[in-house]
């Protein structure tokens, strides 16, 4: 069917080629608008398993051990920003054990974001609220049991019920775009990869979500 397809060698050969161009090609074409209400989150992106951490060269001085709620992992972390249409707004790739709340503190991106941005309990923190705010972000979070007597509209619980939106969409990038897998020849073939699943999610259907 595919008579001219390259090898498997040199299709990695050409992957890392276009890396810079695939990204630019989901920045610039793909991301989606604000529509006042967004999701922000953050899933793991393992390059191995744990037991082969120690001899794992590939990603040496760019991987980095995190913990995520399924517990340790090596590799990288994804952070993205979806509106409530399951769109991608932003997406930053950074090593495996950032803090969540980080890539928030970076205007860039959050520059397109605007009214309210729903995240986890890692998203707890005065000093980010403060700082999202006084760019017109409010940010809403679950409250911890010591946060019992905080106040929060009817509105902000109704929004948060659906934050399990940003976490179906973690879960076809990783089912169904294969963005995580541990056969990656180097860093440029990992980042290119994560590209196209990114891209490849953009042309799914929404009611898929």
């Amino acid at each position: 069917m595919f008579p001219k397809v390259v090898s498997y060698n040199r299709f990695v050969e050409l992957e890392r080629d276009v890396m810079l161009e695939m990204g630019m090609f989901v920045k610039l074409c793909l991301l989606a608008e604000c529509t006042g209400i967004s999701f922000v989150d953050s899933t793991p992106l393992r390059v191995c398993k744990n037991q082969r951490i120690s001899i794992h060269k590939t990603f040496a001085g760019f991987a980095q051990r995190g913990k995520c709620s399924m517990g340790w992992f090596y590799g990288f972390k994804l952070h993205l920003i979806v509106n409530d249409k399951g769109e991608i707004l932003n997406f930053v790739i950074t090593p495996g054990d950032t803090d969540d709340r980080q890539p928030l503190y970076n205007p860039r991106f959050v520059e397109k974001i605007t009214g309210k941005l729903c995240g986890d309990k890692g998203y707890i923190g005065q000093s980010l609220f403060e700082n999202l705010f006084m760019g017109g972000i409010q940010l809403i979070t679950k409250l911890k049991k010591n946060m019992k007597n905080m106040l929060m509209s009817q509105a902000d619980k109704v929004i948060l019920r659906h934050r399990a939106l940003i976490e179906t969409i973690n879960d076809e990038l990783k089912n169904m775009a294969q963005v995580e897998h541990s056969r990656h020849r180097s860093i440029a073939n990992f980042l290119c990869n994560t590209f196209a699943a990114l891209a490849a999610y953009c042309f799914f259907q929404r009611s898929l979500l």
